[in-house]
């Protein structure tokens, strides 16, 4: 049964100048008409999505291939989001403040601040099941679902990106003998 996941797909663009109206076409013209396309960033482009699938991974690295083959050559998928989140991104995609989130246990931080998404899952979906004499959280888990269903799969996209289990170029598994060549050329 197909489900709706919710995730940024962040990609490294060529060196040289973009035309961000070109970019926002492109990705339109690949069928993403409601995605939200960001080049803030000088040489990364991301493209934020609500896409139906039957698990989040396999709509992940779809959703990149069908882009990565409409951007500029020498496109590379960068990072898939969320994986490392802020309080701040999980209490608004919770429509909370950041402080019903600071009351709770939370895991340790990665680093600066950011938290595993999986790990978070936990902490709210813990909280959702209060202990006697505790009140039940006002997290809108409905509003996060499509967030929280994709994050786990980010983490994993993450990992094989940086494992090159998945070759960033062309958003494809990267079989084993030349993952293995190919962590000792780039090492």
């Amino acid at each position: 049964m197909a489900e709706q996941f919710e995730f940024e797909l962040v990609f490294e663009l060529p060196e040289g100048e973009h035309d961000a109206f070109s970019l926002f076409n492109v990705v339109f013209e690949a069928g993403f008409q409601d995605a939200l396309v960001g080049t803030g960033r000088a040489g990364l482009l991301g493209v934020e999505l609500e896409v139906e699938g039957d698990d989040a991974e396999g709509a992940i690295l779809e959703t990149a291939r069908a882009l990565i083959k409409v951007l500029p050559a020498g496109t590379v998928l960068r990072e898939v989001c969320p994986d490392l989140v802020s309080l701040a991104d999980v209490a608004e995609k919770l429509k909370v403040k950041r402080q019903a989130l600071q009351q709770r246990k939370m895991p340790l931080a990665v680093a600066g601040g950011l938290y595993r998404i999986d790990e978070v899952i936990k902490v709210v979906m813990e909280a959702e099941k209060p202990k006697e004499g505790q009140r039940r959280p006002r997290f809108n888990l409905a509003a996060a679902s499509k967030w929280f269903r994709a994050g786990p799969a980010a983490r994993r996209v993450n990992a094989q990106l940086t494992m090159r289990e998945i070759d960033p170029a062309t958003v494809e598994r990267i079989p084993r003998p030349e993952r293995e060549e190919s962590l000792f050329l780039h090492s």
